[in-house]
């Protein structure tokens, strides 16, 4: 976390701790004025409304509420075709599945070695019943960039809603996130450095009418009916801290992970690592690779002293199974069975790089 967001959480936890739903006395509405707060510095991020923020427990919640929130009015619509895209995580395709039991239709864009999809593809995909649009704005595991721009560009003059998974974009990439044709944006507060465990999901409201999404569990009229439960304050004020400071230090982060970046790959270009995603597409924060002739368990395993590195989304590294994302994107059977992802922020203390290339040269 970062340290002023640490101290905060830890005021609220400590000494404010008032549920910010309790009217009657100064410790409520204490809470409340911070939650407040708190939702117009998320909102400020992609230039959205305070009363379009809905909190949730982060980024998964958030994209299941956007596609399953939906249903009921896409079926009372006859609106049961959806379109993403095969390299999602999997908190979009696993709603997808369910609401294809439901006999929803669901449409998966194909994307190529650059890591992106194609705005076009989205394009031929679309009916004239399409319901949903769901497109992440960067991929988890390779840090490529998807075309959200330019397909809302493609849906301005169709009804569909558009939904951006922006759980590692969001306080990252500022201005693409502004743009009001994203109708539904998730995000998770620890992608910002702020706690697990909350996150939000941005409902844009077109004119007056916000999206029709329906709860998916009830229980209270929190977040305007749309996610019921006690606020979790301490969380919610953290996420909020944590979007002023990266709207306010952006430009300063960006350039200290561009850093990083550029010394890692410099060390690392003799080993003549396989880049997978087109580097012009990539955020300065992720890398995803594969060196010849070494596998990613043996890499993974003989690193851990040094770096934490991956060979996969987080959600899935307990039961290891190829990477549906590389997959995907055509890569050979070893590249994929060699590929680590590496991920990085403005806090992260720099590795030893030159032992790095040892340890790893000691592999091939």
């Amino acid at each position: 976390m970062e340290p002023a967001v640490a101290d905060l959480v830890r005021e609220f936890f400590l000494q404010e701790y008032g549920n910010e739903g309790s009217r009657t006395h100064a410790y409520g509405a204490t809470a409340k004025q911070a939650v407040q707060k708190a939702r117009e510095q998320v909102a400020a991020v992609v230039s959205a409304k305070r009363e379009e923020v809905i909190f949730t427990s982060g980024a998964t919640e958030s994209n299941n509420l956007a596609i399953l929130g939906l249903a009921e009015f896409g079926e009372r619509e006859g609106r049961k075709h959806i379109v993403s895209t095969q390299i999602e995580h999997k908190a979009v395709l696993e709603p997808l599945e369910h609401l294809e039991k439901r006999g929803f239709e669901i449409s998966l864009v194909e994307c190529d070695r650059s890591g992106a999809v194609s705005a076009k593809a989205v394009k031929a995909a679309l009916k004239p019943e399409t319901l949903l649009v769901s497109v992440m704005h960067v991929n988890n595991e390779t840090g490529v960039r998807q075309p959200i721009c330019e397909i809302s560009e493609i849906l301005k003059n169709h009804p569909a809603y558009f939904h951006v998974d922006a759980a590692q974009s969001f306080g990252k990439e500022l201005e693409t996130l502004r743009n009001p044709r994203f109708d539904l944006i998730s995000a998770s507060a620890h992608k910002l450095y702020a706690p697990k465990g909350v996150g939000a999901l941005i409902m844009r409201r077109r004119g007056y009418d916000r999206p029709p999404i329906e709860p998916l569990f009830f229980g209270g009229g929190q977040e305007r009916g749309i996610r019921p439960g006690t606020i979790p304050v301490p969380l919610v004020v953290g996420f909020g801290l944590s979007c002023e400071l990266a709207v306010k230090n952006a430009e300063r982060r960006s350039k200290r992970n561009a850093d990083f970046r550029n010394r890692m790959l410099e060390t690392l270009a003799p080993l003549k690592p396989v880049m997978h995603g087109s580097p012009d597409l990539i955020v300065p924060h992720t890398v995803n690779f594969s060196v010849p002739g070494v596998d990613s368990e043996a890499l993974m395993v003989a690193l851990k002293e040094l770096v934490a590195v991956s060979n996969g989304s987080a959600c899935t590294s307990s039961n290891y199974s190829p990477s549906h994302v590389l997959v995907a994107m055509g890569l050979t059977e070893e590249e994929v069975s060699g590929a680590v992802r590496i991920s990085w922020c403005h806090l992260t203390q720099e590795a030893d790089w030159k032992q790095f290339v040892e340890i790893i040269r000691s592999l091939q």
